[in-house]
Formats: C-alpha cells, structure tokens, sequence
C-alpha cells in the first residue's frame, strides 16, 4: 500500500513563478495514491494551465466562486471543499497570499477554502529573496505558524529574479516527502540511514569489453523503495543497471567496476545503521587491460585472471554498530554454502536465493527467498515480486 492511499489532498495554487512545478507535484501525490483535488487564484493561470492540472489529477480545477452550467451559475462551494481534504497544501504561497490568509481577506475562492478548512494546512512560500527576508513576510510566516499551520521551509538558489538565496519553493518530492511524515509519523526506519549495493558489476579486458554477469539490479533498487518507504534516509550505490528511482531522501551512486563500489562503500558504511550488500559482485578481473581494442584477427590465447576486491568481507570486518545482511546465489548445496559465507563474512543475516528455482534470480521480476539469521534460523518464503521480497527481507531486519 503507498503511504497517502486513502487520503485527500487539497492543492491550493497561488500567482508565483513556481507554479510552475505544481504539475509535477500532482502527479508526485498520485504516485503516492493521493486523491487530489486543485482550486487555483485566477492569477496562478498565468503560470500553469488548468488543463494540465485537471488532466494530473482527474478532477475538475477550481477558480472561482461560480461556474457557468447549461447557462446558469453553480455555486463551487468552499465550505464542501474544506470539509473534504485531508490536508491543504498551498504551493507556492506567495507573500500576497501569506498576508491575505493572515489577516482573513477573502477575495478569491482559495482563501475562502483556507478560512473554511478543518484539515491540516501546509504552505509553501516562494518568493524572491529579499520578500522573503522582510520583517513583515517572516512576521506572518511566524503568525500562520502560531495559527497552527505547518509553514514549510523555503529552498535556496536561483531565483527568477537572477539573484541568488533562499525563497525558492520545496521540490515537489521533498514537499511529498513532509506529507508522506505527516501521516506516517511512526515509520519503522525514520531517522536511520540505510546502505544497500546493487546491481553487477562490470571488469574491464579492454576499453570495449569487460567480464561482467547478468544481475539487472531489480532486488537491490526494490530494497532501496521498500526502505525510503519505511521512512529511511538511503544511499543507493549501484552497478550498471537501466533500473530507475526517485526519491528526496535518496542519494544514487552509479559505478561501474568493483573498486569504484568499494571506494563509495568505504565513504558511507561508517554512518550507516543498515547495509545490505544485494550487488553481484564480479568475482574476478582482468590481471592486465589491454589499452586498445583486442582485434579478433589476432587471436586471443587466454586471459590471466585475479580476484577483485571482496567488499562484503570489508564489511564484515570493520562492522561495528551496522546491522550487515548479505546475499548468496547458489545452484547446489544451497543452504550449506549461504551458511558458510554468513559466518565467515561476520554477517547478521543473509538472504539466500537459488538459480534452480524457476522465475527466480537474475533480471526476472520475481524472487524465491530464504532469509537466514545468524543463529541459523531460516524463514523461507514462496515466489513473489522483488518488491514483496525486499519488504518481508526487511521484515526480518526489524527482528534482529
């Protein structure tokens, strides 16, 4: 289930540049199973079509106090509106906006709703930088606040004036992010930082080829969704891999070969509460790469190989406060060798899958998993999507 299913979403627009974001900011709450409804001020058109809004949010956009039907004007009723959102969001705010809501002014339909709405209310400033910065913008910033809004911090950059600093409205998904905290405020991983590899990784013969093996990333970047989900604050390092994600509490660190995974591996694992090596690693390299391309007219008798560096074993051994789950493909023997590399990589658990399971393991969208503990305990689970994988692996996790 996605964490705002259930809940509606009142979107109020206000005439700032940065309406323009307001479409991507819907579909951010669909995304997440919002129902979203959008009342706009008649100046928010000038930045942002109706159409475009209406069309995200598969309701019909509001602007004015009535509207025009079989020739006759029908009341959009702002007290009905109030009374059915979960939560108001307005984005932007501008300070116009901010000083009308302040002081009770009522002269567009949105401020109507505002004044009538029971729900939540969040608000999302933007301005240039020296609006922002007045005493009497930060003054009813801190009215709205006393009044029991939640008032959102704004970002800093560039603004459209071509100045630079703080008055840009939150992205879209950091916005998501504080509504997704909101109703979720006991989320299992808030506040805990997550380490998760993924993907293969790729060992270069020459600057054409390299030794690679068909790992998709699929379960390491469902691991990443499952965790941001859970509220966690996540660094995703990945192999190559056409895998996507998106996410505010996401850091995303593509590498190519094993060293370059170490080396993020190394920059991260100290802080880290969990990690979870999910990468297939190559197991050997190269000894030496060729600087040009080998031509097949030449012939090519062998090629020395070397092992690449074992990264989950660093792990193990520098583990202090982390809690380290590893994962092991096997094709015999199955549960004997998941055992032994648990207790030789100094692991609190490892998740064990087979390559003799059908629509199990590589770039398939499926898993058949066994997760082992470090007292041996196994939970074994019936195929499912790598999606449902990650969130029973972490199910487990919380246990330990």
């Amino acid at each position: 289930m996605s964490l705002l299913s259930g809940k509606k979403i009142l979107l109020g627009i206000t005439g700032g540049i940065a309406a323009y974001k307001t479409p991507l900011l819907v579909r951010a709450l669909i995304q997440q199973s919002a129902e979203v409804k959008v009342v706009m001020t008649p100046s928010s058109k000038d930045f942002v079509s109706p159409l475009t809004l209406s069309t995200l949010s598969k309701n019909p956009v509001l602007s004015t106090f009535t509207a025009e039907d079989s020739d006759n004007p029908v009341w959009n009723d702002h007290v009905e509106l109030g009374q059915w959102a979960d939560l108001l969001l307005v984005a932007p705010a501008t300070a116009n906006t901010l000083s009308s809501m302040v002081h009770g002014r009522c002269n567009n339909l949105l401020l109507a709703v505002y004044l009538s709405a029971k729900c939540p209310v969040f608000i999302a400033p933007a301005m240039d930088l020296d609006m922002y910065a007045h005493p009497s913008t930060q003054e009813n910033i801190n009215t709205l606040k006393s009044f029991g809004n939640h008032v959102l911090p704004v970002g800093e950059g560039f603004l459209a004036s071509g100045l630079e600093g703080k008055g840009r409205m939150l992205e879209p998904e950091e916005m998501v992010s504080k509504v997704v905290s909101f109703f979720n405020p006991t989320l299992e991983l808030k506040g805990k930082k997550v380490l998760i590899t993924a993907g293969p990784t790729y060992e270069a013969i020459d600057p054409v080829r390299f030794i690679g093996n068909h790992s998709s990333g699929k379960m390491g970047y469902a691991l990443a969704e499952v965790a941001l989900k859970m509220g966690a604050a996540v660094t995703l390092i990945s192999g190559p891999s056409s895998e996507k994600i998106n996410h505010p509490s996401l850091k995303l660190i593509k590498v190519v070969s094993a060293e370059e995974m170490l080396t993020a591996v190394q920059e991260f694992y100290d802080s880290t509460d969990i990690a979870i090596a999910a990468a297939a690693v190559a197991d050997f390299k190269p000894k030496k790469i060729a600087s040009n391309k080998l031509k097949k007219e030449s012939g090519l008798a062998h090629i020395s190989l070397v092992p690449t560096v074992d990264i989950l074993s660093y792990m193990g051994e520098k583990k202090k406060k982390q809690k380290l789950i590893g994962f092991a493909l096997e094709t015999e023997n199955e549960l004997e060798h998941a055992k032994g590399k648990l207790s030789r990589k100094n692991l609190d658990g490892i998740v064990l899958n087979s390559l003799q399971d059908p629509d199990a393991g590589f770039s398939v969208t499926t898993n058949k998993i066994t997760f082992i503990h470090a007292d041996f305990r196994a939970e074994s689970y019936p195929l499912q999507s790598k999606l449902e994988c990650a969130q029973r692996i972490f199910e487990q996790i919380l246990t330990l």
